[in-house]
């Protein structure tokens, strides 16, 4: 099958790339997420239009998870059939990451940290994207259940089996990434990168899992920066029609509360006599701290998508900024995955 699509030759110009914790592993500072937008219920030809808008960008990093959808598994068969038919010959540039953790199918195996599942579940994966092999293999969330080291134990063996490059957890404590990162080390696989939430509404990384990453050696890459949308100009003046929120679903309702709305104004106003949107400042704020490796973003739109990568050509903060971000970046209980 001819393939539709030649990337951009200047795509490693403009993106900045970030080593990973202690590793070899680069990444670029803006990834793409495919969380949501991304499912059997998006036309096809969006999808695709995005993936390849990424690549040319010099996105080069790729996550998902088994139950990205809707319907689960979907955003993987997706990007499975856009790997195929447009992105084969480049599969050596890309970094491709997927995770399991939550409920996937029925049953006793179908969610959590055994082996059975996590295990299994890769498997499925893998045929979903038509792919040999995973780059990062992710516990999506802390099994308090089960042993870290049948969990982690799972994640060496896909790693040593040649169906992952690299090991990752996501929303796990400091306490338990640096016990995740001792059974891990001990194994000869070694913990790459965490994935947890963080945003300047969100902010409980900054106590003590950033430093246990750093004395780890391990990556960070931190998902919802946008604290989903809330950190967009989207809901300046409340809740509009066909928005996240409006449909109940990953954002309540009842966190765009008028509390956080005065907060959110508040950092809209530094971020327009900074020149840049909301959205842009709040991805630079998570990218101040040189152990956050990549800030992962979920678009909808080739627009959003330019928007955000924009974001990187005004990442200084200065200290008076950075102070009155404090100011108004406070928690919002909105830590979902805690």
């Amino acid at each position: 099958m001819a393939l539709s699509h030649s990337p951009a030759p200047a795509r490693y110009d403009r993106m900045q790339y970030r080593r990973c914790g202690r590793s070899g592993l680069l990444l670029p500072a803006v990834s793409l997420g495919l969380w949501q937008n991304f499912g059997g219920e998006r036309p096809l030809e969006e999808s695709r239009a995005i993936l390849r808008h990424a690549f040319d960008l010099g996105i080069t990093h790729i996550d998902l998870a088994n139950n990205y959808g809707p319907p689960y598994g979907s955003a993987e068969e997706t990007f499975g059939r856009i790997m195929r038919d447009d992105l084969r010959p480049y599969r050596d540039e890309l970094v491709i990451s997927t995770k399991a953790g939550y409920d996937m199918w029925p049953g006793p195996y179908g969610e959590w940290g055994s082996r059975k599942y996590l295990l299994a579940s890769l498997d499925q994966s893998l045929k979903r994207m038509g792919l040999d092999y995973v780059d990062i293999f992710y516990s999506h969330r802390f099994d308090p259940d089960t042993p870290l080291e049948e969990t982690l134990g799972a994640l060496d063996t896909a790693v040593r089996q040649g169906k992952a490059l690299y090991a990752g957890i996501s929303s796990y404590s400091a306490d338990d990434t640096a016990a995740a990162a001792l059974v891990l080390r001990e194994l000869g696989t070694p913990l790459l990168i965490h994935q947890p939430s963080y945003s300047m509404l969100n902010r409980w990384i900054e106590p003590d899992l950033l430093d246990t990453l750093e004395r780890e050696g391990a990556g960070c890459i931190v998902f919802s920066p946008l604290a989903q949308g809330m950190l967009s100009d989207k809901y300046l003046n409340g809740i509009p029609a066909g928005s996240r929120a409006s449909r109940n679903g990953s954002l309540s309702p009842d966190l765009i509360s008028e509390q956080a709305l005065a907060k959110i104004r508040e950092l809209n106003d530094i971020a327009r006599r900074r020149g840049q949107s909301l959205a842009q400042l709040a991805l630079a704020w998570t990218l101040r701290d040189r152990r956050i490796t990549s800030t992962l973003v979920g678009v909808s739109t080739l627009e959003q998508l330019d928007a955000n990568v924009a974001a990187l050509d005004n990442l200084e903060l200065s200290d008076e900024e950075l102070a009155d971000i404090d100011r108004h970046a406070t928690e919002s209980g909105i830590n979902l995955w805690a």
